[in-house]
């Protein structure tokens, strides 16, 4: 997706996802230092239907497993679905890591 910024708001507990000055769609989370739960994910209704929800799950998750230092715990429906469709992320989930 070119022309959009994502962006992780540690301050907020927020990933987003920009399209230009935009603000399109958001991704809550908690952070206890050993695991983000994914509390929320939501588009702003004008721009549902892209799959840009999907897009900033994509990116969070990706930066989670780039650092290598968190699980993850997908409290929102949402992204236990995104989970679901992309079981090669499984092994980020906070039920399947050892510890």
């Amino acid at each position: 997706m070119s022309g959009f910024t994502f962006a992780n708001e540690p301050d907020a507990s927020r990933y987003t996802l920009h399209k230009g000055g935009d603000l399109v769609s958001v991704l809550d989370y908690r952070d206890d230092g050993r695991t983000v739960a994914m509390t929320r994910a939501y588009t702003i209704p004008t721009f549902r239907g892209h799959g840009y929800a999907g897009e900033v799950v994509a990116r969070a998750v990706a930066e989670i497993s780039e650092r290598g230092d968190r699980a993850v715990s997908p409290v929102c429906w949402y992204v236990a679905d995104w989970f679901e469709a992309h079981p090669e992320h499984r092994g980020l989930l906070r039920a399947q890591r050892a510890g």
